[in-house]
């Protein structure tokens, strides 16, 4: 069932700051799918350190990847950010278990956080599900 309730516009500044916040994440989210992909030294290294098998890396690339498309297509943000926050949990249950320092179990909650904001700033539909103020 359709709600009839109209969503209060975005403002062009909370549109654009949204945009930027959300473009920076897909970037770093890129990056770091691509360096998975080319199974850079640094990635493997890090990858055995957490426990996971290294042929596991391509894989989990191309998730990331898929993840970060389906956030930075405006149709399918939503859906994109939902599956980003779980592969960020699992990224952060992954340094948890690894015993990794504070800074590197907090990294992808941070984004996890900056993935949700970016979209929140630009996106009325969700405002009206998560409204801060009454």
């Amino acid at each position: 069932m359709e709600s009839t309730a109209q969503s209060a516009p975005v403002s062009k500044a909370s549109l654009w700051t949204g945009r930027t916040i959300s473009g920076l994440v897909v970037l770093f989210m890129v990056f770091d799918g691509v360096m998975k992909l080319m199974r850079v030294q640094q990635v493997i290294d890090a990858t055995i350190r957490l426990g996971f098998p290294v042929t596991s890396i391509v894989g989990i690339g191309i998730t990331l990847l898929v993840c970060t498309a389906l956030y930075a297509i405006p149709y399918t943000s939503i859906l994109g950010a939902i599956l980003l926050t779980g592969y960020l949990g699992g990224a952060t249950a992954a340094q948890v278990r690894a015993g990794s320092p504070a800074f590197e179990t907090v990294f992808p909650i941070i984004f996890g956080v900056l993935a949700w904001l970016g979209v929140f700033l630009r996106e009325p539909r969700l405002r009206a599900l998560i409204p801060l103020r009454s």
